[in-house]
């Protein structure tokens, strides 16, 4: 079902929109970004001077505010389908800075779950901290999320929004356990994937839609955008792992693989190697584990595979988003699954 001999025809961005009409989307987006990080450190009013410290600590304005860059593209999008308005309200910028508190609340715990040394090419909270006063912090950044939210003060963002933190819980007992069935497998791996990673793009997405549009089918439009944006996003990730060096990708290379995970790269390669099954069962633990595995990934044609199944969601993500009134912000978020498939860390 996720074979795919050939690469599938993409949407591309430099065929739908003339060059004049082109707008780099995180430039796009960077006016409604203005002081994101200013604000979110507001939102972490902290007695604590270590506490704060911690908070502060990812939030140092040098990531690329992809998610909130989404979100703000995704509401003037809707915005504008809707009754052409070229605002972003302050409600719809409020679920940008949400999503990006989330965001790291859960990068902090999960490099507590994985014992991750390095984060972003620096030392983790963890690492500095230690795992006590880690899980402390990424739970305090997650209940500042959870003020803001309801300071917003409409139940069905309320509703969309807590779906996220529920669901990043699901997807990470999901990455502990392991299917025996190899065609179980993949289908686990895909609703890990969205659980951890496309769910909090997806409902973002639909939180600013349904603040901008009263129209449930635009509503379903966003959702879905995120939705496979997401998706694509984490299974490139997944390829970058066996195909970064590690200095480039900010994190050690063959991190999953040391973690026990079997990824999209992994799964498709064990069609050709059969024998990786038992090292995907028993997680990678045996020594050498690792790095046979990553030689038969690299063997295989997992990495190009995972690749166009990649290509296969951003396909979708594009046809979904082509739905909305034409507009720079639209044409921003076609140019964005682009560059979700382009980018090397």
């Amino acid at each position: 079902r996720f074979h795919h001999t050939s690469t599938p025809h993409l949407c591309s961005c430099s065929k739908t929109v003339s060059d004049e009409k082109y707008q780099d989307p995180f430039q796009l987006g960077r006016r409604d970004l203005k002081n994101l990080y200013e604000d979110i450190k507001k939102e972490l009013l902290v007695s604590t001077a270590e506490l704060k410290e911690m908070c502060d600590y990812y939030f140092d304005g040098k990531g690329k505010a992809f998610r909130p860059m989404i979100v703000v593209l995704m509401a003037r999008a809707c915005n504008i389908h809707h009754n052409n308005s070229r605002e972003v309200q302050a409600s719809q910028r409020s679920v940008a800075i949400i999503a990006e508190m989330i965001h790291t609340a859960s990068l902090v715990h999960d490099d507590v779950i994985d014992d991750a040394n390095s984060r972003r090419g620096k030392m983790t909270v963890n690492q500095i901290w230690g795992e006590r006063k880690a899980v402390l912090a990424g739970d305090f950044i997650l209940s500042a999320a959870s003020v803001a939210l309801a300071r917003i003060g409409n139940t069905t963002i309320i509703s969309v929004l807590t779906q996220v933190i529920e669901d990043l819980v699901r997807g990470e007992f999901l990455q502990l356990g392991s299917k025996e069935n190899e065609n179980e497998r993949f289908a686990h791996y895909l609703e890990k994937t969205f659980k951890k990673t496309a769910s909090l793009i997806a409902n973002s997405c639909k939180a600013v839609s349904i603040l901008g549009c009263p129209d449930p089918k635009v509503h379903e439009i966003a959702y879905q955008y995120g939705k496979n944006v997401g998706i694509a996003f984490q299974l490139i990730d997944d390829v970058l792992d066996f195909t970064s060096c590690a200095d480039h990708l900010g994190k050690p290379a063959a991190a999953d693989l040391k973690l026990g995970l079997a990824t999209g790269p992994v799964l498709f390669a064990c069609r050709q190697f059969p024998e990786m099954n038992a090292m995907i069962m028993r997680r990678f633990s045996k020594p050498g584990d690792v790095e046979r595995a990553r030689k038969y990934v690299l063997q295989s044609d997992g990495v190009q595979q995972t690749t166009y199944l990649a290509q296969r969601y951003c396909h979708e993500a594009t046809r979904e988003i082509s739905k909305l009134r034409p507009s720079p912000e639209r044409e921003a978020l076609i140019q964005l699954t682009e560059m979700v498939l382009m980018r090397d860390k």
